[in-house]
């Protein structure tokens, strides 16, 4: 196994998440809802990041409504306080809340933290979404902001938890052919969705990036080492092996470095046995920028 798995690392970072249920009337909401929030990763740019953890059944959520499971993360910017990364948190998060959830006919959203290191008061990022009309409310044992909407009307949990984690974690899977990058790509994403507590932001990424760049106002540009379609012109610069076509990347964000590593595994498991899939790898800045370093290899001890 481990032959064809390169004895490399994968940089990964520390991160603030907050873990949410969504939940509305049926599945076709619930899904847009969880999409819609979710659908932009952009923590490289500065910004906010999610993913779906899990969908749950009537049974697994507080109201007895369709739901899913959601993660939130911004990166811990080097150089500034804790503090500073959480106020941004909170103005980024609610951005999401109001522009892709509230706005869907009969949703709400529930705290879903574990272990919180401490909880954001969403009154006034969102709740005052109501311009004052909004009230508090017990519903399900929980402290609920009802916000009136016109199609009457749309629920958070006051106090939404925020811990720190993991994010950032990578690997590479080699592929010979497209057929490989699909087969590879899905099994990996399924494997990393039965463990709990992880998500993968980006699903199935065609687009590694390098911290240096010759247009910084861009921000984090192609990792051009690694383009297939640059081999001939990079010549021995090139670092794609010569029968590989395909580099697809799985980004991982998870609320411990066991839960990272534990997935990562999984991930790479699944997809050694798909036919074109010469090897797995991982993304890396040398060892300058991340807060972890995951060695595939040891993931396998």
């Amino acid at each position: 196994m481990l032959s064809r798995i390169e004895d490399t690392f994968a940089e990964a970072f520390e991160g603030v998440f907050s873990r949410v249920i969504v939940t509305a009337e049926n599945a076709q909401t619930v899904r847009k809802a969880a999409q819609d929030s979710t659908a932009t990763p952009s923590v490289v740019m500065g910004r906010i990041e999610g993913g779906i953890e899990k969908w749950l059944n009537r049974k697994e959520t507080p109201d007895g409504r369709r739901g899913a499971l959601v993660q939130f993360w911004v990166s811990l910017e080097r150089g500034k306080t804790a503090s500073l990364s959480l106020k941004k948190f909170k103005t980024e998060l609610s951005y999401r809340i109001r522009q892709d959830i509230l706005v869907k006919p009969f949703t709400s959203v529930f705290d879903a933290s574990l272990n919180p290191e401490g909880r954001l008061d969403v009154m006034e990022n969102v709740g005052h979404c109501g311009d004052g009309y909004e009230w508090i409310e017990e519903r399900f044992g929980r402290e609920m902001i009802v916000i009136p909407t016109m199609v009457p009307d749309f629920t958070i949990e006051r106090y939404l938890g925020y811990s720190r984690g993991v994010m950032g974690a990578n690997f590479w899977i080699m592929c010979k052919t497209k057929e490989a990058l699909k087969q590879a790509g899905g099994k990996a994403l399924k494997a990393i969705s039965e463990i709990g507590g992880v998500i993968a932001p980006f699903g199935i990424c065609s687009a590694g990036s390098k911290p240096e760049t010759k247009f910084p106002k861009i921000g984090p540009t192609t990792n051009h080492p690694y383009c297939p379609s640059l081999r001939k012109q990079l010549g021995s610069a090139s670092k794609t092996p010569k029968n590989v076509r395909y580099i697809p990347e799985i980004v991982i964000n998870g609320v411990s470095l066991e839960a990272v590593k534990s997935s990562m595994k999984a991930g790479i498991t699944s997809v050694l046995n798909v036919a074109g899939v010469v090897k797995v790898s991982a993304g890396n800045y040398g060892g300058q920028l991340g807060d972890y370093k995951i060695y595939l290899h040891e993931l396998f001890e």
